[in-house]
């Protein structure tokens, strides 16, 4: 399959997902607000990787059980919305991309950081002196 192909399908199942995630009632995965962040389809069509990011997740575990119990119930509705060849076994990632990158964020804006500092003012004992 072309990669454009694969990137127009990658994203068609993103914005599926998106909308079935929203609408399950399993309160292992109500816990937080679920964003699909990516997909990762095999050129088969096989297999499909699901990147999530969750804010205010409680429970990983618990999140990742009912995930899996649902997980049929998303193929079947994928492979309803979208017309593909084969519809995509899907298998979950936890992505924590967001919170690593707010973590960055937090050690740059750190004073000190790569001249984040104030410079002090120079008086005339710290100058150095020509010999």
């Amino acid at each position: 399959m072309a990669g454009y192909r694969l990137d127009r399908t990658n994203d068609d199942i993103q914005l599926v997902l998106s909308e079935l995630l929203r609408s399950i009632k399993d309160p292992r995965i109500n816990q937080g607000m679920i964003s699909v962040t990516r997909t990762e389809t095999t050129g088969d069509l096989r297999y499909c990787k699901v990147y999530l990011s969750v804010y205010g997740l409680e429970n990983e575990k618990e999140l990742k059980k009912g995930l899996k119990s649902a997980s049929g119930w998303l193929r079947r509705e994928l492979g309803k919305r979208l017309s593909l060849r084969y519809t995509p076994e899907l298998i979950f990632e936890l992505d924590n991309s967001i919170e690593h990158g707010a973590h960055i964020n937090e050690i740059i804006s750190q004073p000190g950081f790569l001249g984040n500092e104030k410079p002090e003012s120079i008086s005339g004992d710290d100058k150095i002196d020509d010999q």
